[in-house]
């Protein structure tokens, strides 16, 4: 995802000027260690589940103040540095989309993308 491009796309939508104040970005990478243990990691294997995460978007959507939510995450095996997953709330004001932000990622998290890690 060409997270420059998303953001100016969002900012084309109709009503985006009249609905939104702020816009936060997650960007998900592959760490170089296990979160268990830190025990050093040389890559993961990722499997999202694109119909759990749509649920999931349109649950955050639906949010008071939130105008858009995005979410896109990449799939297969990657190394440490290499982005994972993107989650995007455009909405009115700080508090709704700071709280939205943060359900989404650990919904996405937890409900909606596996991962398998392959240690060195």
């Amino acid at each position: 995802m060409d997270i420059n491009k998303a953001i100016a796309d969002l900012k084309k939508e109709p009503g985006f000027a009249d609905n939104v104040g702020m816009l936060l970005v997650h960007n998900g990478l592959v760490r170089g260690w296990s979160r268990k243990d830190r025990s050093k990691v040389s890559a993961i294997e990722v499997t999202p589940d694109l119909v759990k995460m749509e649920e999931i978007r349109k649950d955050i959507e639906a949010y008071d103040g939130v105008f858009r939510a995005v979410a896109h995450a990449n799939s297969g095996l990657m190394k440490p540095g290499d982005d994972v997953l993107f989650l995007i709330v455009a909405g009115d004001i700080r508090e709704n989309v700071k709280a939205a932000l943060s359900d989404f990622l650990d919904r996405v998290k937890s409900e909606a993308v596996s991962k398998k890690e392959i240690f060195a």
